[in-house]
């Protein structure tokens, strides 16, 4: 029996983690009560210890970990351990760091989306709200792509990476105090680069939960480097889902002062409506499509071939859910007041408008 504990252990623990998970799953409204707001405040210390560490912990403990289990195995062979004891106690082990990290983080997964914190209402929108939203961010990324800096070749040029980390801060500040968005009240310590694990191509960012380390790829292209730290801090925030990440950083950028961030937000925000736009398999979808593209500057369209071809594969993908909160962001927070400044609003003192002849004057002047 002595043989097995580390099984049992281990089906224990896990056991303890999938009913944690069931329960969350069960009560969002209870986890989205409480869970995210004493959770931000675990993973706000665990940032500001771990970032006492110039490089990423976790990957550190990582490597130490996997040198570890490589030793005791060489000793399980020379001492000729029982090497199914050896292997439970692996899982039990395996499994403790699992439960801890579904504990520390992972449950953010059954707490509320970013929209109802945020009080964003997201409905489906039709082909033509779509492109509306596809040309304001069009517009606003030419705006910004002839802002920012670039080399001779063209490319943009922005700081270096430890100064975006440290000016990334100010954004989410903005949204905090100014926006009154709570949900972005997190650490705004600098996130880390990454180490030599995981610094291939694809690959944009990690947030770890047991250490509270975000830390991103710096292999990112330029261009989308704000854009990645912002979505790692997002995460940080106790922000799960990647959609509501990617959404938290778009926000972030473009209420950041700085050039590159606005320009790399509005690139971001006008890639993703440009891909659900070319996803669309209809006539209608492609002459919106068509217009969209018939305004949209060749240094924006060669920035983002610049990151599409980082991303590899993953270019393709439609993230729908990110352009549902793109559009309705659009559709609640700009178009209503271009349409509200677009009113005709009467003026008795103007004396060619036609309507004038509908007043009457009660004194018969």
């Amino acid at each position: 029996m002595k043989y097995w504990r580390g099984f049992l252990v281990a089906g224990i623990v896990f056991l303890c983690t999938w009913a944690l998970t069931q329960f969350c799953a069960a009560h969002v409204q209870l986890v989205d009560m409480i869970y995210p707001y004493v959770d931000r405040i675990i993973i706000d210390y665990l940032a500001n210890w771990s970032a006492n560490f110039a490089g990423c912990l976790w990957q550190t403990a990582v490597v130490f970990l996997m040198v570890l289990v490589v030793a005791s195995a060489v000793l399980m062979i020379v001492l000729r351990w029982n090497p199914v004891q050896w292997l439970g106690w692996v899982l039990a082990f395996l499994s403790v760091l699992n439960l801890l990290n579904v504990g520390i983080y992972g449950l953010n997964e059954y707490s509320g989306s970013i929209a109802e914190d945020i009080r964003l209402e997201v409905n489906e929108y039709s082909v033509g709200s779509l492109e509306r939203a596809a040309i304001y961010y069009r517009d606003k990324a030419n705006e910004y792509a002839d802002k920012v800096s670039r080399n001779s070749d063209g490319s943009v040029r922005f700081g270096e990476f430890d100064e975006m980390a440290q000016q990334a801060a100010e954004g989410f500040e903005v949204l905090t105090f100014e926006r009154t968005f709570s949900i972005f009240s997190g650490t705004t310590v600098p996130v880390k680069q990454l180490g030599w694990v995981n610094r291939y191509d694809g690959v944009t960012g990690v947030t770890v939960g047991i250490t509270g380390e975000s830390a991103v790829n710096p292999n990112v292209p330029a261009v989308g480097m704000p854009f990645a730290i912002c979505h790692e801090m997002s995460h940080r925030m106790c922000i799960y889902s990647e959609s509501d990440a990617a959404f938290g950083a778009y926000l972030a950028c473009t209420n950041n002062s700085q050039q590159d961030f606005i320009y790399s937000g509005y690139l971001m925000a006008f890639r993703s409506c440009y891909n659900a736009l070319s996803s669309i398999r209809s006539q209608l979808g492609s002459d919106a499509l068509d217009r969209v593209m018939s305004g949209v500057d060749a240094q924006v369209m060669e920035d983002m071939g610049v990151y599409n071809a980082f991303l590899g594969e993953k270019a393709t993908e439609v993230d729908a859910e990110l352009c549902n909160l793109l559009v309705s962001w659009h559709i609640q927070e700009v178009a209503q007041y271009e349409d509200a400044e677009k009113e005709d609003v009467f003026d008795p003192m103007d004396e060619t408008d036609d309507r004038l002849q509908d007043v009457v004057n009660p004194y018969g002047e």
